[in-house]
């Protein structure tokens, strides 16, 4: 059925509007008690089997909602009632910004891919503080919050301006993700060299410590899928001497290889991160080198390229104790975190393993 109305009405629309149109059903039908409780209890049954213990935190699955599709945290609840065990949100930058100009997110229906060149479009860190102070206490939504670097703030500068967001955001937070990986900041990625890296992440861990009002909060960098092997070495060398709590992998590539879609519509298109389908290789390849050199030591959560059940199963097995999704949910709709559970609690049945924590790493054990 969703198949049917994304080719009627989704695909004939403009991408960016088609999310803010979907975006506003789902946080209509969230705003019903009694609708929101009937939608969660279709789409978002929870297996006990499921539930997964990572980053200190006790989840009802492992599958989250990757940050970028509630930059502002404004539907927390609505993808809560889908099915995802938690929602990141963001990138949150300490200003508020308006992206770069429009046309900025494209589909690639061929590839099952998007590209986009948002820019880190958001209300500003005090704006999306204020919205998450405001939530009803005590909430069973797990929510990470994810910050960038403002675009007008100098490299020089960048370590302060993701302090700022720290301060703000930090006792809202379940965890907490510094992204150095998008493509559409100029410089962003330039942050991911261990020797800019290293200060920015302590000073935010030092900024998380001294704001927290309910102990620890985790605190994780995301990497990007472009980086050369020695670099993600390098990464992972970084967050064991820091003691991390974990390494997002991956995000968007800047690469366009392998692509099914039209040469000329890609290169049309332009710059921008490409997520979905083509990113699933990559991004596996950097988890699994993640695994392996911080051997098991702190949480990795995998992301890109996962569309199905048996997706993330691997990505388990690879070393992930979390997984993600985004680009799928375009193609797939509302159903699909209960395909996703629905098919991991089979593929945990099916397997040796009792729990999703025995299974994670399970495969470079072998």
């Amino acid at each position: 059925m969703y198949k049917l109305f994304f080719n009627l009405v989704f695909k004939r629309l403009d991408p960016e509007k088609a999310h803010h149109l979907a975006f506003f059903w789902i946080r209509l039908a969230a705003s019903v008690p009694g609708l929101r409780n009937l939608v969660a209890a279709v789409l978002a049954p929870q297996d006990p089997k499921l539930r997964t213990k990572a980053l200190g935190l006790d989840l009802p699955g492992p599958f989250g909602l990757a940050a970028g599709f509630d930059k502002n945290a404004v539907g927390i609840d609505g993808l809560t009632m889908l099915g995802f065990d938690y929602v990141e949100i963001g990138t949150v930058t300490a200003q508020a910004q308006p992206g770069n100009p429009t046309p900025r997110l494209f589909r690639l229906i061929e590839d099952r891919a998007l590209i986009n060149r948002m820019g880190f479009n958001n209300e500003g860190s005090a704006a999306v503080a204020a919205r998450l102070a405001a939530r009803p206490k005590p909430s069973k939504a797990i929510v990470g919050v994810n910050i960038g670097k403002t675009k007008v703030v100098p490299e020089a500068e960048a370590v302060a301006d993701y302090v700022t967001s720290t301060e703000r955001l930090a006792r809202h937070a379940d965890y907490f993700v510094v992204n150095v990986s998008s493509p559409n900041t100029p410089g962003l990625r330039n942050l991911q060299a261990v020797d800019q890296l290293r200060p920015l992440l302590s000073a935010v861990r030092e900024t998380l410590d001294a704001h927290a009002t309910t102990g620890h909060i985790p605190l994780l960098v995301k990497i990007a899928p472009d980086l050369a092997d020695a670099d993600v070495d390098a990464v992972a060398d970084l967050a064991l001497e820091l003691r991390l709590d974990g390494i997002i992998a991956t995000n968007t590539t800047i690469g366009r290889e392998g692509l099914r879609s039209d040469a000329a519509k890609v290169a049309g298109i332009g710059a921008g991160g490409l997520s979905g389908a083509p990113l699933k290789a990559r991004a596996n390849e950097v988890l699994e080198r993640l695994y392996a050199r911080t051997e098991g030591q702190i949480t990795l959560v995998a992301v890109g390229g996962i569309e199905t059940a048996e997706d993330a199963w691997q990505r388990i097995l690879a070393g992930a104790s979390l997984v993600q999704g985004y680009s799928a949910f375009i193609y797939e709709g509302p159903f699909w975190c209960r395909r996703i559970h629905r098919g991991l609690s089979s593929l945990l049945a099916a397997s040796p393993y009792a729990t999703l924590g025995d299974a994670v790493g399970a495969a470079a054990r072998r």
